[in-house]
Formats: structure tokens, C-alpha cells, sequence
């Protein structure tokens, strides 16, 4: 670090109690240029921030998940979507864990209608089984119930598509 860099460093380290990791973070943030003040704040861990630092380096817009409450993992699928450009506004919601929001996430890549199953009633489970179903182009309706267990939507799920 430049003595400027060391400077800004400082003045952040010492308004807070980070632990090393989170001081490491900080660090290459700073190092790379990029506005930490968006992440320095003890109420992210380590984790959260390299996330958060990562979105700023690919200028994506991180307000949309850089929120204490969205844990690290679920940081790791928003991201994910907005780097590949997608609305991840559908998924990147504290309800969604983060398996929920990765199903969310294939499913708008792979183009589907994602609001037959995004929604936190289906565990991410459940949800893979739908997705796959529309995958599979076959009518996932008969097994559409949060209500049924992931072994028996898949179940049915296999007993559609060969009788497809």
C-alpha cells in the first residue's frame, strides 16, 4: 500500500473492531481502488466483504445484496446473477436461502418461467424437481404442492417424462 492508501486504511481500522480477515479485506480493497466504505463495517464478516469487494470489481451493483442480513452464501448466488446480467431481483429476497435462490438462478438461465416454483415455500429440493420437470418440457402441475416431498415429486416427475 501507497502511504495515501495506508492513510485511508488506518482511518478505517482504527473506527472499528475488525478482526484480521475482515482487516484483510479492507486491505485489498483498498489496494485494488476500490470504495470500501460500501463494505467496512463490522456487521459483515470476512466473507460477506470479499463478496461485496468482488461485485465492486465487477461493476455490478452491489447495493442490491451488500445487506448484513443476506449471509455469505446467499451473497454468492446474487452475485452470481448479476454478473451473468440476470433480474435477480426475483431471488435475491432474505427469504430465499441460498440452494432456493441457486434453483431460482438455473432456471433463469436455462429460460424457464421461474414464478411456477420461486417461492419460499418450496424447499430448494422441491424446487429442483420443478426445474427440472420444465427442463424436461413436461406439465409439472400434477406435482406442484410445497405440500409433497422432493422424493415423491421426483417420483412423479420420472413416472411423467417416460410416459411423455
Amino acid at each position: 500500500m501507497n502511504n495515501e492508501q495506508q492513510l485511508i486504511y488506518n482511518e478505517i481500522i482504527f473506527k472499528y473492531n475488525f478482526n484480521e480477515k475482515q482487516k484483510k479485506e479492507i486491505e485489498i480493497g483498498i489496494e485494488k481502488g476500490i470504495d470500501v466504505s460500501i463494505y467496512a463495517t463490522p456487521e459483515f464478516s470476512f466473507r460477506q466483504m470479499s463478496q461485496i469487494r468482488k461485485g465492486l470489481e465487477n461493476n455490478v451493483d452491489v447495493s442490491i445484496y451488500a445487506k448484513p442480513e443476506f449471509t455469505y452464501f446467499q451473497m454468492v448466488e446474487i452475485l452470481y446473477g448479476l454478473k451473468e446480467g440476470l433480474d435477480v431481483s426475483i431471488y435475491a429476497k432474505k427469504e430465499f436461502n441460498a440452494p432456493q435462490m441457486e434453483e431460482i438462478y438455473y432456471g433463469l438461465i436455462g429460460g424457464l418461467d421461474i414464478s411456477i416454483y420461486a417461492k419460499p415455500e418450496f424447499e430448494w429440493e422441491q424446487m429442483r424437481e420443478i426445474r427440472f420437470g420444465l427442463e424436461d418440457g413436461i406439465d409439472v402441475s400434477p406435482y406442484l404442492n410445497p405440500g409433497i416431498d422432493y422424493e415423491e415429486m421426483e417420483r412423479i416427475r420420472e413416472e411423467l417424462e417416460r410416459n411423455k
